[in-house]
Parts: C-alpha cells; structure tokens; sequence
C-alpha cells in the first residue's frame, strides 16, 4: 500500500482529502505529500493531540469524548467528518490511538482506531491492536488508514460515493 496508489485513486475519481491525526502527530499528511503531485488531491490536514482540539477544532461531541475517552471508534469517525467539513474535503481520514509508553482511557498501547469517511458520510472505521514500539505503531497506523481509504476509494467504488461532490 502506498500513498502514491490512494493519490492516483483519488485524482483519477476528481476527489481531495484531508486528514485529522491524533497519535500520528502529521505522519499521514507528511507520507501523502511526499508524493509529487500531491497538492491536487490533499486539502490539508488538522494534528488534533489534545482532546480539547478534537472538539474545539473538529468538532468532535464532547459528552462522547468524556464518556468514551478520546481512543474510541466513534471519536475516529467524528474526527474524519470535522476535518473533512472543516477543509472542505470529499474525504476525511482520521487516527487516534495509543502510542506508548503508558496506557490513556483505558485502553491499552497499541490500541488504534483509523476512520475514513467520504460523501453522504460513507466509509469505515476499523480498530487495530498493534504491537512494537512507539514509532511502530504510529507508522502502521499510517500504513493502515491509507489502506483504509484505498480500499473505500477501489472495492466500494461502485457501490458508494458514484458523485463527487467537493465535501458539501
């Protein structure tokens, strides 16, 4: 999975994205944007580290975050909606999890969400339970809501999201 495939997936269907990364800390954007050409389809993105920015900014519901923790399914889907609302995206993509070294919420390191979520609010979330290091689980949680949003943008193609239209 590279990010140059999700580029060419995206340019080929005339739709952008934006990302809202917690854990990653801006890895994601960092690998889409190291692509040449990167700029036609990357709207931008949001580190939202901070709870209060994951509500204040992406407007993620906060009675959700403090009855569920920031590490949570729904959170990552909120998170991908704001930021795609936010940028005026097609697609929103969004991590949060819990890199090490010590555990948050109550969920235990290596616990991620990745969420992608396109037009008509599409898409999926899926959780991962990653093992390694620090930088370890934040590259595979890069490698993991890339492939998330390729295979929403090549196997659902058919089925979901047939108009493009500009994240409204």
């Amino acid at each position: 999975m590279s990010a140059a495939a999700v580029l060419a997936a995206l340019e080929a269907r005339g739709q952008t994205v934006a990302a809202a990364e917690s854990l990653t800390g801006g890895l994601v954007v960092a690998e889409l944007t190291a692509v040449a050409g990167a700029s036609r389809s990357v709207r931008g993105s949001v580190t939202a580290y901070a709870t209060d920015v994951k509500r204040d900014v992406l407007g993620v519901d906060g009675e959700l975050l403090r009855a569920r923790g920031a590490v949570d399914a729904e959170v990552a889907r909120s998170m991908a909606e704001g930021v795609r609302r936010l940028l005026a995206a097609d697609w929103g993509i969004a991590t949060t999890g819990v890199a090490g070294p010590d555990a948050q919420d109550g969920k235990a390191v290596g616990t991620v969400f990745v969420a992608a979520v396109g037009p008509r609010g599409s898409g999926d979330v899926r959780e991962l339970s990653l093992n390694g290091d620090r930088a370890g689980i934040r590259r595979e949680s890069v490698r993991a809501v890339l492939a998330l949003l390729l295979r929403e943008l090549t196997e659902n193609a058919g089925a979901k999201d047939t108009e493009h239209d500009g994240g409204n």
